[in-house]
């Protein structure tokens, strides 16, 4: 706290998704039920749903897991203020709360990407190598791997947030977001942040490089296996999970790519708002749609779940899928 003592700024004003004062309410009556209501319980859900199937114990449901942990942590940072400020006319953050926010979300924001491709080489090891997956994907290792992509987060965030609190802002103090993200933080610096701005571009292209090859990899080689099945409708099927998957990676690192990832020269605040709208808001419900609720074991265990004898020992698992859209047969 001893270190923010030299910054004139003490608050600052968020401007929202748009100013104009006639679209507020209509936004708040948008986001309200479509982040509190639908993504949660999908989330909540499917965390619930794998934690109380031991069917499901296996290393790609527990890494779908954390990616639902960290979609809905990372939706959580932002959207109480942000729905706060729909309704509210002194639309501000602390600078405190600010810094600490653009930190959780980078911290949740770069353990997905990196679980991302986690995700993938699990998918790798499972075609290409499936009489070795026990040996080569323990519980130890896959333990690891989660532990890894929280430290890569952690390391990550804590690096953008103490050259943050490096700086002096002394205003202006408008940020023209909807929440406090680091790039638009440093655009209201009245120190030189060239470094900062060089630092964010380095270690966000490091992490988006290094993930989305270990990615474009093992989806290759899984699409390479699955042309030597020889059921027209297995490969069929095994190409639409695939597609479906790609679809969901393409969105997350395309909408990070206007963020962090090009120069500060070419970076648009007005761009960079509709690209979160995608990472925020539109991929953490995709998510657990596309890598589970396709799946055949989680519809059969979600089925069970609300349906069968295990209703009566997981209420709570079964309230939580009551809005899924799965019929009991």
């Amino acid at each position: 706290m001893a270190g923010w003592n030299h910054t004139g700024v003490k608050e600052f004003l968020l401007v929202g998704l748009t100013e104009n004062p006639n679209l507020q309410i209509p936004l708040f009556l948008l986001f309200h039920p479509y982040l509190f209501h639908d993504p949660g319980r999908v989330i909540g859900g499917m965390i619930a749903l794998i934690r109380f199937n031991a069917q499901l114990h296996t290393p790609m449901y527990f890494f779908l897991s954390n990616l639902s942990f960290c979609d809905i942590c990372y939706s959580t940072v932002f959207t109480p203020k942000m729905l706060v400020n729909f309704l509210s006319k002194h639309k501000s953050s602390t600078f405190s709360g600010c810094v600490l926010q653009s930190c959780f979300f980078a911290v949740y924001a770069t353990t997905e990407a990196i679980l991302l491709s986690m995700m993938a080489y699990d998918r790798y090891v499972t075609i290409a190598n499936p009489l070795l997956y026990t040996v080569i994907m323990t519980q130890k290792v896959c333990i690891q791997m989660v532990l890894a992509s929280y430290l890569g987060g952690l390391i990550n965030a804590l690096t953008h947030t103490i050259g943050l609190l490096q700086l002096d802002f002394c205003g202006p103090n408008i940020v023209n977001h909807y929440f406090c993200d680091i790039p638009p933080l440093l655009k209201l610096s009245c120190s030189d942040a060239r470094n900062n701005e060089m630092l964010l571009l380095i270690f966000s292209r490091i992490i988006a490089v290094f993930t989305f090859i270990i990615i474009m990899v093992s989806y290759t080689r899984i699409i390479i296996a699955i042309q030597r099945i020889r059921s027209a409708e297995w490969r069929r099927k095994a190409f639409s999970t695939c597609a479906s998957r790609l679809t969901a990676v393409t969105l997350f690192y395309g909408s990070g790519t206007f963020s962090y990832i090009q120069p500060s020269s070419q970076y648009s605040l007005e761009q960079e708002k509709v690209s979160s709208v995608f990472c925020t808001l539109v991929i953490p419900l995709l998510n657990p749609l596309i890598y589970s609720l396709r799946n055949k074991d989680v519809k059969d265990a979600a089925k069970r779940s609300v349906c069968g004898k295990e209703f009566q020992h997981n209420f709570i698992l079964s309230m939580a899928f009551l809005n899924i859209t799965l019929t009991c047969k």
